[in-house]
């Protein structure tokens, strides 16, 4: 089995890029059939802001983009996928946000005669913020994230959301107990 993580985050040795790495240890560790692609948006220089030819293509007037095409087949390749963010502003940040605005195309990851190929993946989400968990639930931040990206984005295109996790600076033991715990999550994507 393979998973797609796509972190977002412009800085190689931020927390949220060593909490990737440590879900993508985790996948391996649970068998060498199992394998793991990390999709650096940064690093990789997708450009995430939706344009005339994406909107030509959401009005079934053009082709998909070749750099989408790259990033569809990225996800074609996958059993799992998983994303990996900081939260900037109660959300994704803006390059994962014009990722799935661009990638996930009308046809291919919703709609279409099978209703989209997103069906087949669970996806697992995981949020690095600064504050912690009582103050993201105090001010909503858990209601926002579930009804903004689990049902407005993976429901929306029928995938089923495995996990969702948000980790926090004030988490006890931070910032090692963050990497025992992507070690679990990688470990648990495909359900073992």
């Amino acid at each position: 089995m393979h998973a797609l993580i796509v972190v977002s985050h412009p800085e190689s040795g931020s927390l949220t890029h060593q909490v990737a790495a440590a879900i993508a240890k985790g996948i391996t560790e649970v068998g060498t059939a199992h394998t793991s692609e990390v999709a650096d948006l940064a690093a990789e220089g997708f450009d995430p802001r939706y344009n005339l030819a994406d909107l030509a293509l959401f009005r079934n007037q053009g082709a998909v983009p070749a750099d989408v095409v790259t990033e569809q087949a990225r996800v074609d390749r996958a059993d799992a996928l998983v994303l990996v963010f900081p939260v900037y502003w109660w959300s994704f940040p803006a390059t994962l946000k014009g990722w799935i605005d661009r990638v996930f195309t009308g046809g291919w990851a919703y709609g279409g005669t099978n209703g989209g190929l997103l069906q087949r993946l669970p996806v697992h989400l995981v949020g690095l913020g600064a504050s912690g968990k009582p103050t993201y639930d105090k001010h909503g931040y858990t209601t926002a994230m579930k009804a903004q990206i689990e049902h407005g984005i993976f429901d929306y295109c029928g995938a089923r959301v495995a996990s969702s996790h948000l980790l926090t600076e004030a988490d006890e033991g931070f910032p090692q107990g963050h990497f025992d715990t992507a070690n679990r999550i990688g470990r648990e994507v495909f359900g073992q």
